[in-house]
């Protein structure tokens, strides 16, 4: 059942670049079936799922460049232009798609600049909110990558800067060099490597943003692991993994995607769902783990 207020009262918020952002977001990696690199499944019903979210009151929005090329930038436009003022939209780049299929780190901070501008074009915009790079490429310096992306925030065309598949040492580097608003990395309830990250994240003020929330789905299933506590709660997996998340830690921004409207529905229900200590210590004791860091997946 959903709580009384609005969606900041009962999940919290997350102070971004001086602006207080919804804790739970949408991602859109998972509005295509066939996976990375390609149109939405259904783009009508995913701009409703879009516009649908920020009526709910969602205002954290997370667009990996990896998901297509320039098909989910072209989305959100349809769906949301003229943004509303306190949405974010986070755009996540650095990387090159080969013709064989794989993935590569830009080559030098050049391109890097050029796929900014080619996003900014694309989402009407003139500044992006948040930009997070997708890993720092072994072709330049931490500092030369950095660097160009607080030129251009000196430009005005980032407002905030974040990381993805960083390490804990890597993120301390950055630091160096920018404020780092953000970082990114696999996390859920049965792979909790990227904990270290999570606590520098929270102890240093820095939003985390899980990808895979769900274990890519294995926690959703009404026979997985989550399935009797969950029938307990008269709740869903999926809700019981993201409230769980939510528990973890103040810092973290869970942006869960989806294409259907119940889906939507469904997650945003979870921020309603208080898990109990004795609950939260039954599901580490309880979930197998499978720990392990996936820094050279790019999808989200």
């Amino acid at each position: 059942m959903t709580m009384p207020g609005t969606l900041p009262d009962r999940c919290g918020t997350f102070t971004i670049g001086g602006h207080p952002i919804t804790r739970l977001g949408l991602g859109t990696a998972q509005m295509s079936a066939s996976g990375v690199w390609s149109h939405p499944t259904d783009a009508a019903e995913a701009a409703r799922v879009l516009r649908q979210a920020v009526d709910l009151g969602v205002n954290l929005i997370d667009i990996a460049e990896s998901s297509g090329p320039f098909n989910y930038e072209e989305l959100i436009t349809q769906a949301l232009y003229p943004y509303a003022e306190n949405l974010l939209l986070m755009i996540k780049g650095g990387l090159l798609r080969s013709p064989d299929g794989r993935w590569e780190p830009v080559p030098r901070p050049s391109f890097l600049r050029k796929q900014i501008e080619t996003r900014l074009w694309y989402l009407k915009l003139s500044r992006i909110p948040l930009f997070q790079l997708h890993g720092f490429s072994p072709h330049a310096a931490v500092a030369d990558q950095i660097g160009l992306l607080t030129d251009m925030q000196r430009e005005g065309k980032i407002g905030q800067i974040g990381l993805a598949e960083v390490t804990v040492a890597e993120l301390a580097e950055a630091r160096k060099f920018a404020e780092i608003a953000t970082v990114q990395a696999e996390y859920n309830l049965v792979n909790r490597a990227a904990d270290p990250l999570l606590n520098y994240a929270e102890a240093a003020n820095i939003g985390f943003m899980p990808w895979f929330p769900l274990a890519t789905g294995a926690l959703a299933g009404q026979d997985g692991p989550l399935a009797e506590l969950a029938r307990r709660r008269n709740v869903t997996p999926t809700q019981l993994a993201l409230a769980w998340l939510l528990k973890r830690s103040p810092a973290m921004l869970p942006t869960p995607g989806t294409l259907s409207m119940q889906h939507l529905n469904d997650n945003v229900a979870a921020v309603d769902i208080a898990l109990t200590a004795a609950e939260v210590d039954d599901l580490d004791r309880s979930i197998p783990r499978i720990d392990r860091m996936a820094r050279s997946v790019p999808y989200w």
